[in-house]
């Protein structure tokens, strides 16, 4: 587990509560939620996205304040340590997605970090940087990024542009952070106030036929839950309903055609952070569900799967 980072502006209390929030569920349920510690993501890999100076600059935890205004926190050697294991983190998920079918990064989800600094929470890029390892190493050769949190992923569709084995899809609210929107592969911004079924019905105009013309090998999905309506930063009026039928449905898309997932935690802000941890931790265990669901009915004879 990566080191607890001093106070800041940003509550990072969440990510402690998530991890109780699931282990009070293996408790309670008698399936206990299996945990891995991810290792720091090197050096190099951090330098294969970003800026080799930025990287300097996060490694001797000598960010200029104007960087650190943008990020919203000081990053100081405590939080170099806590990004290298959640960058790492979001490399191993997609590795035992591989394996599992669908696994969780209970961190990360840093979409806005830039090649040359941090922004809006985030630090380092691990979507980005996960992306670039794993298709350098070929556990992938094209990979869709589906970016549900209710802020463009601007960081992850600049670090990305151009290239032809990474697609970037983002859904979120048109006039939510930040102002000046990067271009993803797709960008499908919603109007302030939307509810499940309009982003329902939004999502299904364009995950489906993503998936089945891109053809992707890997699916990394941020899983904000700040599209809720009782969120702090958010402007949609998703329910927990409705979080729990985006995610079931991103994971059904992909497990139906065989295709493994990995989430990151992505978004999710508000006073009560225990509400918020418990908002993340349901999220994960709805996909984690919807893909044991999916790995039962594959396991079926057919014979089995028509009654």
């Amino acid at each position: 587990m990566a080191p607890r980072p001093e106070r800041g502006t940003f509550k990072f209390d969440k990510y402690y509560l998530v991890m109780e929030a699931l282990r009070e569920y293996g408790r309670e349920s008698g399936a206990p939620i299996t945990e891995h510690a991810p290792e720091p993501a090197p050096r190099e890999w951090l330098e294969a996205v970003h800026d080799p100076a930025y990287v300097e600059e996060v490694f001797t935890a000598s960010v200029p304040r104007e960087k650190e205004r943008r990020i919203g926190f000081p990053v100081t050697e405590r939080i170099r340590d806590r990004v290298r294991h959640t960058n790492g983190g979001t490399w191993l998920a997609a590795k035992l997605a591989k394996e599992h079918g669908y696994a969780a990064n209970s961190a990360a989800g840093s979409h806005h970090a830039l090649a040359d600094t941090g922004a809006g929470y985030c630090v380092f890029n691990d979507l980005a940087v996960a992306s670039n390892r794993l298709l350098a190493e070929r556990d992938a050769s094209r990979i869709l990024i589906v970016d549900l949190d209710v802020h463009q992923g601007d960081g992850t569709a600049s670090l990305t542009a151009g290239r032809e084995d990474i697609f970037t899809l983002s859904l979120h609210a048109e006039k939510n952070f930040p102002a000046r929107k990067a271009r993803s592969s797709r960008d499908v911004g919603l109007p302030d106030g939307m509810d499940d079924d309009g982003y329902m019905e939004a999502l299904d105009a364009h995950l489906p036929g993503i998936i089945d013309s891109f053809a992707p090998d890997l699916v990394l999905y941020q899983a904000g839950i700040d599209p809720h309506v009782d969120d702090a930063l958010g402007r949609l009026s998703l329910t927990d309903a409705g979080l729990e039928r985006r995610d079931r449905y991103v994971v059904a898309q992909a497990r139906s055609r065989g295709i493994a997932i990995a989430s990151a935690l992505g978004g999710g802000y508000g006073d009560d952070q225990r509400a918020v941890s418990e908002r993340h931790a349901r999220s994960m265990l709805a996909m984690a569900d919807e893909n044991i669901r999916h790995s039962q009915a594959v396991s079926q004879p057919v014979s089995q799967r028509a009654r």
